[in-house]
């Protein structure tokens, strides 16, 4: 048997994983071996796109995961209808990239919410992609809300088209160091901008189900792509829901950046920002220094999470 060798999981289908030997470039097929799998119980996937790991060649020929090295960082949510069981998107990112749309489909800003609470949980640098902005033009007045709301939160917000080209170079210049994590929901284009970034990238894209104006699903599994500028790209299967996981409900505010920079001003030390008189957060809430639709997603966070911290 061989001595374990280091890689970094590029393609992780559930059964079998890609590993790239990062001074050779080699790729070598590999499924886990069986006592790291229970050992991630918590987790529906114990190993994931972007992690490094140690592998060998058993007596048979077959490459076997023995280890996962220690994470810098993950993007993870709680698994569907798995309250107990949480989800690892990618690990060891240096930025996440949330794709949204306006129109076909349209993106449920709570949703944004919960990936960028998960970033900013985890010190993920997190960028938004308002994608189809060709289609996003045509109703200024909604456009110059979603910009607004997450200006005043203090998130950069990349206006690009998969389609017309338009934000692509923008899209290269963030991306062209280190790993950036590139997910959604589906339908918003993801696989159509992987395509535009690596052409030689082999990714399917879908239409719009014309009945839900939802997208149906193209990317089945995640993976990383090299990008010809440098750096690497993570494309990840579309997302419906994100379930917030190990986030207590007196910390929620902590990962809401607009909420933090009013909440030293609150009248009580251990202010929830819901109730209490002398609120700095709802204050600001009134006058529009913090967007409505964020505070909204910060109660609906708290309110439909909690059964899931019991």
């Amino acid at each position: 048997m061989n001595h374990d060798t280091t890689g970094i999981v590029i393609r992780a289908t559930g059964s079998s994983y890609t590993v790239r030997d990062p001074e050779t470039g080699n790729e070598t097929e590999c499924r886990i071996r069986g006592k790291l799998r229970l050992r991630g119980t918590r987790s529906t996937n114990p190993v994931v796109v972007g992690d490094r790991v140690a592998y060998e060649t058993d007596a048979r020929g077959e490459c076997l995961i023995t280890a996962i090295l220690p994470r810098q960082n993950y993007v993870i949510r709680r698994s569907p209808n798995l309250s107990k069981e949480s989800h690892i998107i990618a690990a060891n990112i240096d930025r996440a990239a949330i794709v949204a749309t306006l129109f076909s489909p349209e993106t449920n800003m709570e949703f944004i919410d919960r990936f960028l609470v998960t970033c900013e949980a985890y010190k993920i640098p997190a960028t938004i992609l308002l994608n189809k902005i060709d289609l996003a033009i045509q109703t200024p007045e909604a456009l110059e809300a979603f910009l607004q709301t997450y200006e005043l939160a203090g998130y950069s917000v990349l206006t690009v088209s998969g389609t017309d080209g338009t934000g692509l170079d923008e899209l290269r210049e963030l991306t062209h160091t280190g790993t950036t994590l590139l997910s959604g929901n589906s339908g918003v284009g993801k696989s159509t901008l992987i395509r535009a970034l690596v052409p030689e990238a082999e990714v399917r894209t879908g239409e719009i189900s014309s009945y839900h104006h939802k997208g149906r699903h193209t990317t089945t599994f995640s993976q990383m792509y090299p990008l010809p500028e440098g750096g690497f790209i993570i494309d990840t299967p579309g997302i419906k829901g994100f379930g917030l996981i190990d986030i207590a409900p007196e910390e929620l505010w902590h990962y809401f950046p607009d909420l933090m920079h009013f909440a030293p001003a609150c009248q009580f030390y251990n202010c929830s920002h819901t109730h209490e008189p002398g609120c700095a957060v709802q204050e600001a809430v009134a006058r529009g220094e913090i967007a409505e639709s964020r505070y909204v997603s910060y109660l609906k966070i708290l309110e439909e999470d909690e059964k899931y911290r019991k």
